[in-house]
């Protein structure tokens, strides 16, 4: 197991992992995979790490699959470069042990899959990120972390919602990037991805 980074030493935890600070929440569990929509949006304005909820240093890492570049942005809040080891070793998604990102949508009935009869619940408003509902129940994709300056950090707008994210710019100088897990791509994702790092290389 990987240790806890020193940063996440008082992140609280659940079955042993540290809970991320964008975690959906629901009477104090937590429903890991699901974004709770206002924190991750705080992430992104105030370029806070996804895992500890603290600014950014000099450097952070952006999570990529192939339909990321393809819009050009990655829908997720970004990562402290200590907690992404952490987050890479313990996410199902990012370790290769997940074949699928959800076979149902997180939030339909109750943010673990447990229905919620109570009334007062807030649950049912808050509803999980796009990035989550574009991924639920589609074949487990190739993700790469990809680390940038935080002085080059922008973010993208979502259509029509001039004040939320739809993520942070790859559009931006990468310093380094790095395979999470493979999967296997189509011809068109092969070819996207082939000229992404040939213009981020200088090669084109």
């Amino acid at each position: 197991m990987h240790p806890i980074p020193h940063r996440c030493a008082r992140r609280p935890l659940a079955g042993g992992l540290v809970v991320p600070w964008v975690s959906l929440i629901h009477d104090g569990h937590a429903a890991f995979g699901s974004l709770d929509a206002d924190r991750a949006r705080t992430a992104f304005l105030h370029r806070l790490c996804q895992i500890r909820g603290q600014p950014l240093n000099e450097r952070c890492f952006l999570i990529v699959r192939p339909a990321d570049v393809a819009q050009g942005c990655s829908p997720e809040p970004a990562l402290h470069p200590e907690c992404l080891p952490y987050a890479a070793a313990h996410c199902p998604m990012l370790n290769g042990t997940a074949t699928h990102y959800r076979h149902r949508p997180v939030l339909a009935t109750h943010p673990a899959g447990r229905p919620c009869t109570d009334p007062s619940c807030p649950c049912p408003a808050r509803t999980p990120d796009d990035g989550h509902t574009a991924r639920s129940g589609s074949p487990a994709d190739r993700y790469e972390a990809w680390m940038i300056h935080t002085r080059s950090y922008r973010l993208t707008g979502a259509s029509g919602q001039a004040d939320v994210p739809a993520g942070i710019s790859l559009d931006v100088p990468i310093l380094r990037r790095r395979v999470l897990r493979t999967a296997h791509l189509s011809a068109d994702q092969e070819r996207l991805m082939g000229l992404v790092r040939s213009l981020l290389d200088g090669h084109l």
